[in-house]
């Protein structure tokens, strides 16, 4: 099996690299907390094209294809960077779908003069709860009651949460002005394949993040001196190190396998998505506490950029829930919903 990028994806890879290199640096994010959200960033992202690229070509976007988005998105999560460019993209090709009922709002969200976001949990409620960048966004499009709404947010109707992620997140109460896109089963359906989207991209910035986690780690590793020797050279540091890196490996192929099934398998896409995010967060989450506890106490300081990672992946994971959500999704796909 060939793994190697095309030159093209070589490319697309290096310039969002170099981007959020120049962009995203570690002060950058710390300057951004505690809402999360760099406009200076978000403003380089939309040069970029970051949202156009989500769109087909009939829609006037660049038809980027599902694994091309997941390349950029793991270099989203090696930069931790404070932008919701998942959500945005997820959401932009659920307005495409949407046809004329949402041509207006992707016309606007592709121009860069609103920000649309995507809120990944299904409710029955009247309020969305922790909508990924649903503090900073001007609409946000949700499932609601078997319906598919664009839910435009503003002061009234949007209640901030404070998180130890530091993620622009917000509570949104759905009014009477929510835009309709779509109902019952074309609703359901036209969701499901944004949830998958949303869960295979994340998956692919978790196992972003978590190689960067451990590379922090393996470089401190190198430089702390205890006994007269490189802390790295105890088995203790060593081994938990290289089981991450190990899983943070096999979760950037989970992750990519689950982008690749969009075109080549897609009677599997929403079993392996769901896969991708459970292993993909798991991963994540044991890197970045294996590093942070290598880093010892420094680990814990705001100056240290382990605990950027520590936290960030953690928030990113739970806007949808925990692995075992995933997983359950994943036993629905495979054998089909239990009915209560």
């Amino acid at each position: 099996m060939d793994l190697s990028l095309s030159a093209e994806q070589g490319q697309l890879v290096d310039s969002f690299a170099a981007m959020y290199a120049r962009e995203s640096t570690s002060e950058r994010i710390r300057a951004a907390e505690p809402l999360g959200f760099d406009p200076r960033l978000w403003k380089a992202l939309l040069e970029t094209g970051a949202v156009q690229m989500a769109v087909g070509e009939a829609a006037g976007g660049w038809g980027a294809s599902e694994l091309e988005l997941a390349l950029v998105a793991e270099q989203y999560g090696r930069a931790v960077a404070s932008a919701p460019v998942i959500e945005a993209q997820v959401a932009a090709r659920l307005l495409a779908r949407s046809g004329d009922a949402g041509a207006g709002l992707l016309a606007e969200a592709m121009a860069g003069d609103n920000l649309v976001s995507f809120a990944p949990r299904v409710t029955h409620e009247r309020v969305l709860g922790l909508v990924p960048a649903g503090a900073v966004a001007d609409a946000v499009v949700a499932l609601v009651d078997e319906r598919l709404i664009a839910v435009p947010v503003g002061g009234e109707n949007r209640r901030l949460v404070q998180n130890l992620g530091s993620l622009p997140l917000a509570d949104i109460t759905v009014e009477d002005d929510a835009v309709v896109l779509a109902e019952g089963d074309e609703a359901r359906r036209m969701f499901s394949d944004a949830l998958d989207l949303w869960l295979a991209l994340t998956s692919s910035a978790l196992a972003g993040a978590a190689k960067k986690a451990v590379e922090l780690g393996v470089e401190y590793a190198k430089q702390r001196q205890a006994f007269g020797a490189p802390i790295g050279s105890f088995q203790a540091v060593s081994h938990p190190l290289a089981d991450s890196a190990t899983a943070a490996d096999g979760s950037r192929l989970l992750a990519f396998e689950a982008a690749c099934a969009f075109a080549d398998e897609p009677e599997r896409v929403t079993e392996l998505a769901a896969m991708a995010f459970a292993f993909a967060y798991e991963a994540a989450r044991d890197a970045t506490q294996r590093s942070l506890h290598i880093h010892g106490g420094y680990g814990f300081a705001m100056e240290g950029d382990i605990q950027l990672y520590y936290r960030r992946v953690r928030g990113w994971a739970m806007v949808y829930g925990e692995s075992a959500v995933a997983l359950d999704r994943v036993a629905d796909a495979r054998y089909g919903v239990v009915a209560n």
